[in-house]
């Protein structure tokens, strides 16, 4: 090989190197200015609050060791955030009990909430004759004779952070929404008759 050949092969190897340190520096610029932006605002979780519930249905006498869930709720979501919006995506909402799940889950919209904003959301909850384990049919029963039943709301999906014009990745949330059931004022009374609506205006645990 020629000393010619040789100096060319050494600049290609310090093009290769220099491309290589400006590709690297630009990766580490940008994720610093992510990070900076993350430290800067500090996005908080959304904050959700059940605000009500309406039983239609809530039952086990269509058949034994099944129950059929008939319920509307209502949850809002309120931004925390002055300068940081959020994009909600794929969100499923459902009820369980005893953490079985215990209705078909319904689809939220997508949906983008402002800086301070809030979002309501009203979606009905359906589950007829879903089968339940066993030992969940005696804890049920004993809740419906006491004349109170823990269900909780439950909604799952993804959430963007929003910042200007630049949008983060995709990550998952979760909300857990408890709800007690007073159903009756009888003590032997099973299930309910007529729709009943209660104010709860229950906190959400957010994991995000």
């Amino acid at each position: 090989m020629s000393l010619k050949d040789c100096e060319y092969q050494e600049e290609r190897r310090k093009l290769k190197r220099r491309i290589f340190c400006s590709v690297l520096a630009f990766i580490f610029l940008v994720l610093f200015v992510i990070f900076l932006i993350y430290v800067i605002l500090r996005p908080s979780k959304p904050h959700f609050v059940l605000q009500d519930v309406t039983v239609l249905a809530l039952n086990t006498s269509s058949a034994p060791g099944f129950l059929t869930t008939n319920v509307q709720v209502t949850v809002f979501s309120r931004n925390p955030n002055g300068r940081i919006g959020v994009y909600y995506e794929n969100l499923d909402i459902f009820a369980t009990y005893r953490s079985q799940q215990i209705t078909l889950p319904a689809l939220l919209p997508t949906t983008y909430q402002g800086h301070k904003d809030v979002i309501v959301w009203s979606p009905f909850l359906y589950g007829n004759s879903v089968p339940l384990a066993p030992y969940l049919c005696d804890m049920l029963n004993q809740d419906l004779m006491t004349g109170m039943v823990l269900l909780n709301v439950k909604i799952d999906g993804r959430v963007k952070w929003k910042v200007g014009t630049w949008i983060s990745g995709s990550y998952h949330i979760h909300v857990n929404c408890p709800a007690y059931i007073s159903f009756c004022e009888r003590k032997d009374c099973i299930g309910f008759g007529p729709t009943v609506k209660y104010q709860l205006v229950k906190s959400c645990t957010v994991d995000v």
